[in-house]
């Protein structure tokens, strides 16, 4: 049974998908000249914001700031319990997706799907099993309305089928495409084979994130598009590309150009906002470095003021991991910030955060909250 085809692109995503490898390429050049630790810093933050973002298009609300904490072991986050087991879930699963970037005999398999699964949903099992194709029919509901069927996914017979088809695509089919290309169809396929009973669509946008961590010149984090598509307004128009491209029922004849130029607006927008974000803390480090022998301030405590202007608060176990300190290294460079103004504390031993103080500069703060416009490729 065939897959939903790769389109032959109109000289309008052609222009599109040219002009996000070129942002692409001057994304790569500017990450390679900062400093290691701030790179390593902005992957975590856009790591953890593809993770927020996926899981809130699935209904689990954890802001990026507390996924960001989870994912340096603290638990002292305002979220739930069945929220922080999604966003670790999730986390497992993003960190194993973004070390097979270089992997030399890497291949797909379905055994690597299902596994890809468990990590994402194998805390549910067995009340929602995991890590195995689905045995039941599975209908679609829309947003919204849970009587009204967006989608119903193929018969449970035609899964093994459908899903080796894919893989053997994933190997070896349209490797001429540009991998954006195929990344997006890996996506669309995969979702619209709905292979398991629940982690549909994580798996997709992760599958897709594996596609571009293997064929891109960015690291993953730099050219994923789940935080692009967790936006409310972007999260609305991807169910309904999904909705008209891929139709009411398996039906892989229909045109799926209109599914590659959504995702092409996503990768050119989220490029943008990336290099927005290079460029601030760019800036923001800079600026913070130039003020700090008038404040005292040691270059590694800088760090944890750039946390803050970047991100709004800074934890003891975030910057104690960032500089390889010990605790009680930690512990004392962020009271000497808060003695000097320079941070406040915010709660108590267990949960404690710093954010800006009184004597945080305040051009460090104003670059950091900058606004920025998003051109869309397609408009005039």
């Amino acid at each position: 049974m065939p897959l939903y085809q790769v389109p032959v692109l109109p000289s309008v995503d052609q222009r599109v998908l040219d002009q996000v490898d070129a942002m692409h390429e001057k994304l790569r050049h500017a990450v390679q000249q900062v400093p290691l630790k701030w790179q390593l810093d902005l992957r975590k933050a856009l790591t953890a914001g593809a993770i927020a973002a996926s899981n809130t298009i699935e209904g689990y609300q954890v802001d990026a700031k507390d996924v960001a904490d989870l994912m340096d072991g603290e638990r002292e986050v305002d979220a739930d319990e069945a929220d922080k087991a999604e966003t670790l879930a999730y986390q497992q699963a993003m960190t194993y997706i973004q070390s097979l970037y270089d992997v030399a005999d890497f291949r797909y398999s379905k055994e690597l799907l299902n596994a890809l699964h468990w990590m994402l949903q194998g805390h549910h099992h067995p009340q929602r099993t995991a890590g195995q194709w689905r045995r039941t029919a599975i209908r679609i509901t829309a947003p919204g309305d849970e009587l009204a069927t967006d989608y119903e996914g193929p018969d449970r017979e035609l899964l093994p089928g459908l899903t080796g088809e894919l893989v053997d695509w994933l190997n070896a089919g349209d490797l001429d495409s540009h991998f954006l290309v195929r990344a997006a169809m890996a996506h669309l396929n995969l979702v619209k084979i709905h292979p398991w009973s629940d982690g549909n669509g994580r798996m997709s946008r992760s599958l897709q994130t594996l596609l571009l961590a293997r064929g891109g010149v960015l690291a993953p984090e730099f050219s994923s598009i789940e935080e692009w598509l967790g936006m409310p307004g972007n999260t609305w128009e991807y169910y309904k590309v999904l909705r008209e491209v891929g139709g009411p029922v398996w039906s892989p004849q229909r045109d799926t150009q209109p599914w590659i130029a959504f995702n092409l607006l996503a990768h050119h927008q989220q490029a943008q906002r990336v290099q927005h974000r290079v460029n601030r803390s760019n800036n923001c480090w800079i600026q913070l470095l130039e003020a700090a022998d008038s404040q005292g301030v040691t270059e590694r405590q800088v760090t944890a003021l750039h946390e803050v202007a970047m991100v709004g608060r800074v934890r003891r176990t975030r910057y104690e991991k960032a500089e390889a300190l010990n605790t009680q290294q930690a512990t004392r460079d962020l009271q000497f910030l808060t003695r000097s103004g320079l941070l406040t504390a915010v709660g108590q031993t267990r949960g404690r955060h710093y954010v800006a103080g009184p004597r945080f500069p305040q051009d460090v703060l104003a670059t950091a909250r900058r606004p920025h416009s998003l051109v869309n490729p397609y408009a005039g």
